[in-house]
Order: structure tokens, then sequence, then C-alpha cells
């Protein structure tokens, strides 16, 4: 997987640049949509087949992704396509993603929930987070049934963890030791 990331940085930071901020939502859809259709596992047995070209993957590629791209981006595919780093494309969405994001001085937050959590909810759990970190945070809600109870939340690479089952694990390692 760093890999992929390391393929994928320059050509997510190469797009970032060049797209202009007005069109940036615009670009967000439009490649939302090519990744999707780029994790396909049937669409890379068809760009590996050495008898179908690059012209026909990207037709394929836009006829599945039901968007119109804009010439820029339609480039864009094409350069990703000829130097083959199909599989990158949506690595290099996430990292297109977590820059415009940056940009805007928003962050992404996945809180996990043992439990559904309701709109209330999630805005009393943002609310203290966005003054700990310091930014807007746009949150994603995961089940995790594991978790007993409480949020554990994930942004960037900092963990907030109050579930009951990190606290049980706390107090196990306390009568441990």
């Amino acid at each position: 997987m760093a890999e992929l990331a390391t393929i994928a940085r320059p050509y997510a930071e190469a797009l970032f640049k060049a797209v202009p901020a007005a069109e940036l939502s615009s670009f967000v859809t439009q490649l939302d949509a090519l990744a999707a259709v780029a994790s396909d596992p049937q669409l890379h047995l068809l760009a590996d087949n050495p008898k179908v070209t690059d012209g026909q993957v990207f037709d394929v590629m836009v006829a599945a992704a039901k968007v119109q791209l804009s010439p820029f981006l339609a480039n864009f595919l094409r350069t990703v396509l000829e130097n083959g780093r199909l599989a990158a494309l949506p690595v290099m969405n996430v990292q297109f993603l977590a820059l415009a994001q940056a940009q805007q001085g928003v962050s992404e937050a996945r809180v996990f929930s043992a439990y559904p959590v309701d709109a209330a909810q999630l805005a009393d759990i943002l609310g203290p987070l966005e003054k700990r970190f310091g930014r807007k945070l746009e949150a994603k809600v995961e089940l995790d049934p594991e978790l007993i109870g409480g949020v554990r939340v994930v942004v960037g690479d900092e963990v907030l963890d109050t579930s009951v089952k990190a606290r049980l694990e706390r107090m196990k390692a306390t009568l441990m030791a």
C-alpha cells in the first residue's frame, strides 16, 4: 500500500496545483467517479489485456463513470493510463481530497461507534473535537460493534479512543501491572 501512495502522491499534487480553486468541487465529483470505476477488478483485467489500448480503457472508464469530464481531467486520466498507473488512481483521489480539505482548513474525522449516531449526537461529538484539533472536521461514521459503547475518532494520524473496549483494556493493563 505504501508503494501505491508513493506513486500516487506526485500525480495528486500536480493535479491539485493545476486545478483552479473555483472548479475544485467539480473536479472532486469527477475524480471520485473515476476512482470508483478504477477500483473495479474487471477494469484492471481489461486494462492488463495487451490487445486493449489505453484509448479503449479510457472510453470504458468515462462511460462507466457517468460524469462529464473536463478536458483537463480527461488529459490527466489519459496520462495516468499511458503511464500504467490505473491501480494508483483511487489513492490519487484520496490524496487529492486530503490536499483540497487541507487548503480549506478541513480534515476528515472517522468516527467509529458501536451504535448508529444521529446528526445531533454527531454535532455534540464534533464540537469539542474541532476546538481540540483547531480546524473544521468532516465526519464519516462507521459502525464497529466491538467497541461495546463510546466512540473512537481518527483524525489524520491522531486517535482519540473513548470506547468501552479501550477503557476495559486500560483497566486490564493496570490490573496486570
